[in-house]
């Protein structure tokens, strides 16, 4: 659209947004560019009686307008049905020519009933839309009619403008209207609640109008000082203002059974209520055929309170409603248009249960006992409450018929959804602008603990690092206080946490959160849940891996990983693991021990490992191998050379086997070159065995690996996967990336 949609302000539907439409010019433009000021030919759809009083007003005006508009209007639904009061007479009386009438009910009242009406409209429907030919079809609101119209439109291109979308009440009814949303290219909608819904569902904020509801433009501008001749007509010469009920009840489709007895309660309490009451017979829902029984044998027809009507016409059920003691039932009007003159309403059930309401609707949703509805009675009746306005401010028509002059014709006919933004550029919600969202990130490794606040963009903006305390309770008390410190800090550095994710050494039930056991590099790790005691410390959602399983996860989102269907990461660390991503999917395995990298033997008699076995990677090539190896030349007086010093409190590690190497230790430099083969051999079998397209070496002992790996590869692997690269992770923390990556991932629904 050229123009920017009005939206009126909550309270008072008007304000400096007003400037809406008023460029005439912009409007010529749009009228030349669809055909030399051709009219615009708007076909309007009613099916029943209640969607008619929405539609009239804007009817009436499209009629008032006849420089701009060709009006079709087409009939169908209960509109032509003798026991629904044949409501079509009132759209003959309002004097508009009825184009096309379709006779498209199939009788029974009941599920069944329900779709083969809406089958028999759609087999209908094309013959007279290809007669028609409308620029604009005018749908309202949720019924199962208004479903089939919306469908034969959208499936014959002719562009749908929706009434009354974004709202929720109840029901099938809920699921219709949104599903008329997703088929319609524009929407007025009555109140911003419901255009902040249409705007989450993905419709285009510029093809939205909160224009309020049509109907209030009646209601507010209804001055008829004749009201009793009105109500003596429908309720007899003794019945004074205010000291009579409006009862207009329908069926629940989802639940028949509860709502035919719920209705039986409710005749029930008026009868012991003893006011005169107009009683409407129900929509032609499944379940009305029930209803009606009831009616009939409870004698409704013939008691002497009550006057049982099939319809009355709008403007007079207007003034009916305005001057009552009471409306109740689970109508829509009781909660949309009757709030318009501070009726007292008795909202029944779960109808209506998600509609925005004014303080005049007492809601009665578990009707379950007569005497709860009784109690209602009392409560409500006779009282009158101020008049609300959050349907509308009565200029409704004039916005929608402005809304109407500004689509543009030339536009292409295929809808655009509004998806949020899944790009890693920052996105202009305001939530973005002031916040970065985060996750809060838990490495565990051999070694250490640490605690990071990750942004989106994988950047680490706090990380802490505490020792890696040696036993259960020590190490879920540190994690805790940790966390909490770390989403305290969160708060001062203005992110956003949205949950937290773990890495930790062991085998892990990612689905519970649950590490099912570790090596001997953790102590007492178990069968320990992870995901409980934080979840619940921190309110936030959690999620537990593997440490080789999140440096895959590290690669896949922000390292060399990115956009590769198939690659394996190997960690080198306190020990060695790995992670294994297969058509773009991190790849557990059935017991959760897929890519336990560093437990791959490469030598039958190779030194002890952790996990009791011997000959493993991570017995050579790990930080503790490597620790180990260097202790024996510290014992044997082999591993300081010219140009190395140690304290003698300072423990021997695995850099100062890789300083003495550096600096010409031939002994220290062997025991790297086995540590490099016996992980280049290990490469060779992931190689031979996953054929992956790259293989990223990651940790702290990558760099001294490289090189030595890759020979290995020339001189023992097959010529098909010598050319697979390997390389060096350009990441710091990829453990703590990839725990971050598990939040982010999630809860922003992205897709790498």
């Amino acid at each position: 659209m050229e123009t920017q949609v009005h939206r009126y302000k909550e309270q008072s539907f008007r304000g400096p947004h007003e400037l809406y439409f008023e460029n005439l010019s912009k409007r010529k433009k749009i009228m030349e560019k669809n055909g030399n000021n051709r009219k615009l030919r708007v076909c309007v759809a009613t099916c029943n009686r209640a969607d008619y009083s929405k539609l009239a007003p804007i009817m009436f005006g499209i009629k008032a307008e006849p420089q701009f508009f060709e009006l079709d209007v087409v009939v169908l639904g209960s509109h032509l049905i003798d026991d629904y009061g044949n409501t079509y007479r009132m759209i003959e009386q309002d004097d508009f020519d009825i184009n096309t009438r379709l006779h498209t009910i199939v009788r029974g009242e009941d599920e069944a009933a329900m779709v083969e009406s809406v089958g028999l409209a759609l087999v209908k429907l094309p013959d007279v839309l290809n007669r028609l030919k409308p620029d604009i079809m005018i749908v309202h609101g949720d019924r199962f009619d208004a479903l089939a119209v919306a469908t034969s439109a959208a499936l014959m291109n002719i562009r749908i403008l929706h009434i009354e979308g974004g709202e929720v009440s109840g029901t099938i009814d809920d699921s219709i209207r949104h599903a008329i949303t997703k088929l319609a290219h524009y929407h007025v909608c009555c109140t911003r609640n419901a255009e902040q819904h249409l705007i989450s569902m993905c419709e285009d904020h510029d093809r939205i109008l909160l224009a309020g509801c049509p109907s209030y433009d009646k209601l507010l501008s209804a001055k008829n000082k004749d009201y009793m001749s009105i109500i003596r007509m429908w309720l007899g010469d003794d019945v004074k203002p205010k000291d009579y009920i409006v009862a207009l009840q329908h069926p629940v489709t989802t639940d028949i059974k509860h709502s035919i007895k719920m209705f039986e309660l409710t005749l029930d309490a008026l009868i012991s209520f003893n006011k005169r009451t107009l009683i409407l017979f129900p929509n032609i829902d499944a379940g009305s055929k029930e209803m009606v029984r009831v009616m009939r044998k409870k004698g409704v027809e013939h008691h002497p309170n009550f006057r049982a009507v099939k319809h009355v016409p709008f403007d007079q059920f207007i003034q009916l409603v305005a001057h009552a003691g009471c409306m109740i039932g689970n109508s829509s009007c009781g909660v949309r248009e009757v709030g318009a003159f501070g009726t007292p309403v008795i909202n029944l059930g779960t109808r209506q249960i998600g509609r925005e309401t004014g303080e005049n609707v007492l809601h009665v949703r578990d009707a379950d006992t007569q005497d709860k509805i009784l109690q209602a009675l009392h409560l409500q009746f006779g009282k009158q409450y101020p008049c609300s306005k959050i349907y509308g401010d009565g200029n409704a028509v004039p916005r929608i018929l402005k809304f109407l002059k500004s689509i543009d014709l030339q536009e292409p006919l295929q809808k655009k959804f509004c998806f949020p933004p899944v790009k890693e550029n920052i996105s202009k919600d305001i939530d973005h602008i002031l916040e970065t969202q985060s996750a809060l990130a838990v490495d565990l490794g051999g070694t250490n603990l640490r605690v990071a606040i990750v942004s989106m963009k994988g950047e680490v903006v706090k990380k802490n690092t505490q020792s890696n305390p040696k036993t259960y309770e020590e190490r879920i008390k540190l994690i805790l206080q940790m966390c909490v410190e770390a989403a305290a800090e969160a708060v001062k550095l203005n992110c956003r946490i949205l949950g937290v994710g773990i890495s930790t050494g062991g085998r892990v039930n990612p689905r519970e959160g649950i590490v099912l056991h570790s090596t001997k590099l953790i102590q007492e790790w178990s069968s320990v849940d992870l995901r409980t005691p934080i979840s619940d410390t921190l309110h936030l959602p959690v999620w537990v891996d593997n440490d080789g399983n999140c440096a895959a996860l590290a690669e896949r989102k922000f390292g060399q990983g990115k956009g590769l269907e198939n690659f394996v990461t190997l960690i080198t660390g306190t020990g060695i693991g790995g992670g294994i991503i297969h058509q773009h999917e991190l790849i557990h395995g059935s017991s959760f021990c897929a890519a336990e990298l560093g437990h791959l033997v490469v030598s039958l008699d190779g030194p002890d490992c952790s996990c009791g076995n011997h000959g493993c990677i991570e017995a050579y090539a790990s930080g503790m191998a490597l620790q180990r190896e260097a202790k024996k030349l510290h014992d044997e007086d082999l591993l300081l050379v010219e140009g190395m010093s140690m304290k003698k409190e300072e423990t021997v590690s695995a850099h100062h086997l890789i300083q003495a190497a550096k600096l010409g230790n031939a002994k220290a430099a062997s025991i790297l070159r086995t540590a490099g083969t016996a992980l280049g051999l290990g490469v060779v079998n992931i190689l031979h065995t996953m054929n992956p397209s790259l293989v990223i070496l990651s940790g702290v002992l990558a760099s001294h690996y490289i090189n030595i790996v890759k020979d290995v590869i020339r001189q023992q692997a097959l010529f098909s996967v010598q050319t697979v690269d390997v390389v060096v992770s350009d990441l710091v923390d990829p453990a703590l990336l990839g725990a971050a990556s598990m939040v982010l991932d999630y809860t922003t629904r992205r897709v790498q």
